[in-house]
Parts: C-alpha cells; sequence; structure tokens
C-alpha cells in the first residue's frame, strides 16, 4: 500500500532514499552537462567520419544499456540499423556474463560498449573479437575500470563515464537516469558526428535544461496536487500500469519505465505502442484486472483482505494532440470499461527536449512509488 501522506514528507522521503534515486532524477541535467564535456574531451566532437556506418551493435548489462540501445534504435529511425546484442550467461554477475558479434559485423559497422561497471570480462572479449574483424569500437564506461584500461587506445575509444556531481564514485542504481544520462549522452555526440541523428551541443544543453526545469516541478519540496510525478505515482498505486505509448520516442520510454517499476519498485506494469496496444491489452480491462471486478459478494466485509490490482492506463506521447492519432480511441476503450487513465505529454520542444522531460517525470514517478511504499509512516 501507498502512503500518500509520505509523498509531501520531504524529510522523510530523503531519509529513505538510499539508492539516491531521487538524486539521480534531480542531477540528470548536471550529468548530462558532465557527459557531453567528457565526450569533446574525448575527441569525439572532432570526429570527421567518412560516412555513416552500415549498422550500430550495441552491448553492455542490466536496463541501462537496453535502454540506451532502445533510445538510439528510435532516433536513429531507418538513417541506420541499431541491434542491441543481448548478453548469455549463467548469472547476471560482471563475471558471467558474456556477448557474442553477430556473424556478418565487420568493418563498416559500428560497435558501443556501455557500462556503469567496467568489470565485465566479456565486454573486452567483446572490443578484442571487433578489433579483430575490423569493427569500430568506442566504450562509456568508469575512468579506471577494467574495460576502460583493456580499450583505450588498443582496440578503440573510451568515453570516461560521467559520475554525479561532486562524487568521484557514483553509488546509484545502475538501472537510475543517472545512469541512464550518463552513458547516454556522449553515444548522442558520437552518433550526431556521423550523420544517424541531430544532437549538437545547444541541442545538448536544451535538454539538460529541460531536465532541470522538471527536476524543479517534480522535486520532493513540491506538494503532490501541482506535482506531475508524484500524482502520477499517487494514481499508480495499487494499480496494474498499462503504459500505452505513442510517438517516435515515447515507445522505448514506455518500455524503460514498465522495466524500471519493476526493477526499482517492484510494481508489475505493461507497455505497448498504440494501435497495437488497443487489441493487446484490451482483455485486461474486461478481466479479474477491470476496474469493476469482483469474482465474491459484493457486501462481505473486506478489511482484512488484500487490495486487488486494477488496471490503469498511462497514456503517454511526445507529439502534441491532434493530427492522425490514436489516443482518441484509447481514452474512449479505457473510459468505456470505466479503467482510469494517467496522461503525460511534455511541454513544446524539440525531440530530444520531449525524450528527457518524459524520462524525468517517469523516473522521479518511480522513485516516489518506491520510497512511499517502503517507508514506514513513523520515518
Amino acid at each position: 500500500m501507498l502512503d500518500e501522506s509520505l509523498l509531501d514528507a520531504p524529510d522523510s522521503l530523503a531519509r529513505a532514499d538510499h539508492r539516491g534515486l531521487l538524486r539521480g532524477a534531480a542531477e540528470a541535467g548536471a550529468r548530462v552537462r558532465t557527459a557531453a564535456r567528457h565526450a569533446t574531451e574525448a575527441g569525439l566532437a572532432d570526429l570527421k567520419p567518412e560516412g555513416r556506418p552500415r549498422a550500430v551493435l550495441i552491448a553492455g548489462p542490466g536496463a541501462a544499456a537496453t535502454g540506451v540501445a532502445d533510445l538510439l534504435g528510435a532516433l536513429a529511425g531507418t538513417a541506420c540499423p541499431v541491434t542491441h546484442l543481448h548478453p548469455t550467461g549463467v548469472a547476471p554477475a560482471a563475471g558471467a556474463l558474456r556477448w557474442t558479434l553477430p556473424g556478418w559485423a565487420g568493418s563498416v559497422d559500428l560497435l558501443l560498449l556501455v557500462t556503469a561497471d567496467g568489470a565485465e570480462p566479456g565486454l573486452a572479449l567483446l572490443a578484442e573479437q571487433a578489433y579483430r574483424r575490423g569493427c569500430t569500437v568506442v566504450a562509456v564506461a568508469p575512468q579506471r575500470s577494467p574495460l576502460s584500461e583493456s580499450v583505450n587506445g588498443v582496440h578503440g575509444l573510451v568515453v570516461p563515464m560521467a559520475t554525479a556531481p561532486y562524487e568521484e564514485y557514483d553509488a546509484g542504481v545502475t538501472a537510475g537516469p543517472g545512469a541512464l544520462w550518463a552513458l547516454l549522452t556522449p553515444l548522442l555526440v558520437l552518433l550526431d558526428r556521423v550523420g544517424l541523428l541531430s544532437a549538437p551541443t545547444d541541442t545538448l544543453q536544451l535538454v539538460a535544461d529541460r531536465l532541470d526545469h522538471t527536476a524543479e516541478r517534480c522535486g520532493p519540496a513540491v506538494v503532490t496536487y501541482s506535482n506531475p510525478a508524484k500524482t502520477l505515482a499517487a494514481e499508480l498505486s495499487d494499480s496494474l500500469p498499462l503504459v500505452w505509448t505513442e510517438g517516435t520516442v515515447a515507445g522505448p520510454i514506455g518500455r524503460r519505465f514498465a522495466a524500471v517499476l519493476a526493477e526499482l519498485a517492484g510494481r508489475p506494469a505493461l507497455a505497448a505502442e498504440l494501435p497495437e496496444a488497443l487489441p493487446a491489452h484490451g482483455m485486461l480491462l474486461t478481466g479479474s484486472y477491470a476496474a469493476g471486478a469482483d469474482p465474491e459478494d459484493f457486501f462481505r466485509d473486506r478489511v482484512d483482505d488484500a487490495q486487488a490490482l486494477r488496471a490503469r492506463v498511462v497514456l503517454l506521447r511526445d507529439r502534441p494532440t491532434g493530427g492522425l492519432s490514436a489516443a482518441p480511441a484509447a481514452r474512449e476503450l479505457a473510459l468505456g470499461h470505466d479503467t482510469p487513465l494517467s496522461e503525460l505529454e511534455p511541454e513544446e520542444g524539440g525531440e530530444l527536449e520531449s525524450l528527457a522531460e518524459l524520462l524525468a517525470v517517469t523516473d522521479f514517478a518511480t522513485a516516489y512509488l518506491s520510497l512511499a511504499a517502503s517507508t514506514p509512516p513513523s520515518a
């Protein structure tokens, strides 16, 4: 159960935030600026490529690497195929993970290694394999990590991962917003230089500013009724979120939101893109997760009963209302089944700014849902 009173108790939230979820979300703008500076110092901004790569391959552990690959794939669009190399292994430990290049990978392809740990020997082996095949290798990893030492200047180029401001090491979780932006930003600089997307310096500054602005709107000192992230967290209490997305970058953001809700807040969620989300999740609005579902006597005493999960639609869009859109049909389907609906849509701005705002709001909402559900009332 979510204690909504804790959402408006900043001191209690701060004491409970042992994993630095709120701090990581608040510092996302600063992390973008630091990561962009590291990319420039590493020489990415001065690259003069001779052409686009045939394909971009991305490898790394955990939710951060998955999110980076998904976002870059959406941003690159049809300019170049982006392939996420999934690891294999007997455990999710750094020493057990292994990655393999596809058989077709060669000298016209680009391999990107992204890790907030840098202790994965499997990534070093992958970089060596790529070097033998002639692939260009770029890694974003902690500066003094084993991966940085094995790759830099030998098998490829390394960009030091941006740590949290005023901290030598980042103690945050790898699924949090800090790790995502630290790994994503240098790759935005790189792919801008090779012509796969548009992320010049002034655009990254606007992204950092939008993250700062969103952090001001969603911070713990802002009360729930005027805080979009706290409002969303309260709405998702005791619900099964059905995250329906529409727009170029909304899809990967929705998938990431569902993933971090499970990993950081321990909450199940499902994500799907419109219009396919309507038939895919339609039965969830009429079955046991429906708002009015009650298989037993309506009048029985439920004081001691566990709260059942009820479906709630989260409509997440990265483009304004109007034009060709499945959003009206989504609203009609949800309201037609008495299913509550939450909507997120960014303010005016470019594609990367919209991406930044939606990521920030959902990251803050995940943090609040996690902390308010786990913090004891006396905290």
